[in-house]
């Protein structure tokens, strides 16, 4: 058994086709294929149901993945620990980060990183949280960029800063002079909102149950972009984090008035995986950029 064998698998675990594995590995497809065959002969079972279009787990490959997973992530440790020993600040971290805060986030948090770290490289993967939380408990990503609270006693948070949320309404809408509103004020307006599994829509829902108030959603977006463009063609309003609140035609922001209308974002690590000096660096300059202290 190979440790690329391992790597191949579990890399078509997780992205459900060959085709995708193998081009995240960097490696051609047939061999890719080929490799995966020889574990399912040398393990005496088959890993994949062969789909026409995605591969699934069979049982004994649900039963094998998470011991394929550990035995990757502990060789990584392993290898990190080495460099450790070096003393040098080589190194790579992958960073996971939610879609509603990495355009606005990222060239803060990095800004300069590379000056003062040279041989310290960073990977950023955007994705929605449940899908980091997964990798970050598979060890396929070293640290997540959320919303808090995060569930679980397996995963560690630290909190980098909270901001409020502002709503969106047309400029033409007769509350867009005010200098601050509520949730309750929108009661009845017809909202737009980000698509499910996005956890700032999820903060947003919170905040309205909290205002004892029901959004009529009315149309949903990935993007907001999407949502601010439909907000100044005047279809209802919406509700964004600080960070977006950028100048848009058409449109006007509002900070919503309530101890609940904000969301604390915060660094999201795996209690269970080695922190090598290259995340503690970058730790750091997170901490750094936001204005936290280090911590003890």
């Amino acid at each position: 058994m190979e440790v690329h064998q391992l790597r191949y698998f579990c890399a078509v675990a997780r992205h459900g086709t060959f085709t995708r594995a193998s081009e995240v590995e960097h490696v051609a497809q047939p061999s890719l294929s080929q490799q995966i065959l020889k574990l399912e002969a040398e393990l005496g079972a088959r890993l994949f149901d062969r789909l026409p279009r995605s591969a699934k787990l069979t049982v004994f490959g649900k039963a094998f993945l998470p011991n394929a997973e550990r035995i990757l992530r502990q060789l990584d440790e392993a290898k990190t620990e080495l460099l450790e020993m070096t003393s040098n600040e080589k190194g790579e971290v992958t960073v996971g980060i939610i879609p509603t805060i990495a355009a606005y986030l990222l060239p803060k948090l990095l800004n300069g990183l590379s000056v003062r770290h040279p041989d310290v490289t960073v990977k950023i993967s955007e994705d929605i949280t449940p899908v980091l939380l997964q990798r970050l408990h598979d060890g396929s990503i070293d640290m997540a960029i959320a919303a808090l609270p995060i569930p679980g006693t397996e995963l560690a948070s630290e909190e980098l800063f909270e901001e409020k949320f502002y709503a969106v309404l047309p400029e033409k809408h007769r509350r867009a002079s005010r200098a601050s509103i509520s949730l309750a004020d929108l009661n009845r307006e017809p909202f737009l909102l980000l698509k499910e599994g996005h956890c700032f829509r999820d903060s947003v829902i919170a905040a309205c149950n909290q205002a004892a108030m029901s959004p009529s959603v009315v149309f949903e977006s990935g993007q907001f972009a999407t949502i601010l463009a439909m907000v100044s063609a005047g279809m209802g309003v919406s509700a964004v984090p600080a960070m977006a609140v950028q100048p848009h035609p058409g449109c006007k922001f509002i900070p919503i008035s309530g101890k609940h209308s904000s969301r604390k974002v915060g660094i999201v690590t795996s209690r269970h995986h080695f922190q090598g000096r290259a995340q503690r660096l970058l730790l750091k300059q997170m901490r750094d950029a936001c204005g936290k202290s280090a911590k003890p």
